[in-house]
């Protein structure tokens, strides 16, 4: 997970071992969650392979859900954690295609000609200029037509709705099982988020160029917001 500051950076790299497992304990809706993203990246998909940048791409785990449903031809994981990037290349030890970058989102170069850019659970910890000047680089590293999928935690529209979220999220995550040490140790990741609500964010697609811009899922403070180049 790419993030501006080093202490955030550091409680990712702490938990880099375990976090696909904590992963899947701490989003309650992960399997509909990721299959929505996966549903928009494979629409209309053809057996040409496409080129995918993953933005914030931690240990590859989506990115290795895209490798599994359909050809990847250039694939770039580009996080600022060079250990979260250590998971990833053993996850995807034996392939030689994957360029791995630490670097950090908000400043580094895209490249350009990607048919897909990906993010997921990333970007909400950035300030809001800085999602909004990410998305504006996204769209010119896109092909014409190229998707942009971000498979985001929002804020609620409201203090109400977000508080809401917040305490629904932690009577889930309980329900589920997850230890309590698990929990604080979420809780002190998610102290760095700068979480913005679907409609803001929308519009900020929108504002920068993106076609077709839609929220295709929301769970309460899970959503999949999409748009094209």
């Amino acid at each position: 997970m790419t993030m501006p500051d080093a202490p955030a950076s550091a409680l990712f790299s702490r938990d880099a071992e375990n976090y696909d497992v904590q992963r899947r304990r701490l989003i309650p809706c992960f399997d509909a969650f990721y299959g929505a993203a996966l549903t928009l990246i494979a629409e209309g998909r053809s057996a040409q392979a496409i080129d995918v940048l993953d933005l914030g791409a931690g240990t590859g785990l989506f990115s290795s859900m895209i490798l599994a449903q359909q050809p990847v031809g250039r694939l770039c994981l580009l996080d600022g954690s060079a250990a979260m990037l250590d998971q990833a290349r053993a996850r995807f030890a034996g392939l030689d295609s994957i360029d791995y970058r630490i670097a950090d989102m908000t400043g580094a170069d895209l490249g350009g000609g990607w048919d897909v850019v990906v993010s997921s659970l990333a970007i909400h910890h950035l300030p809001d200029e800085a999602k909004r000047g990410l998305y504006r680089r996204v769209r010119a590293a896109l092909k014409p037509g190229g998707l942009f999928v971000n498979a985001e935690q929002v804020a609620g529209p409201t203090p109400t709705a977000d508080a809401r979220y917040a305490r629904l999220w932690l009577e889930q995550i309980r329900r589920l099982g997850v230890p309590e040490p698990e929990v604080e140790k979420a809780l002190q990741r998610m102290s760095y988020d700068v979480c913005a609500p679907v409609g803001l964010q929308l519009q900020w697609l929108e504002e920068v160029g993106f076609s077709d811009v839609d929220c295709s899922f929301k769970a309460w403070r899970f959503a999949v917001l999409s748009g094209r180049a």
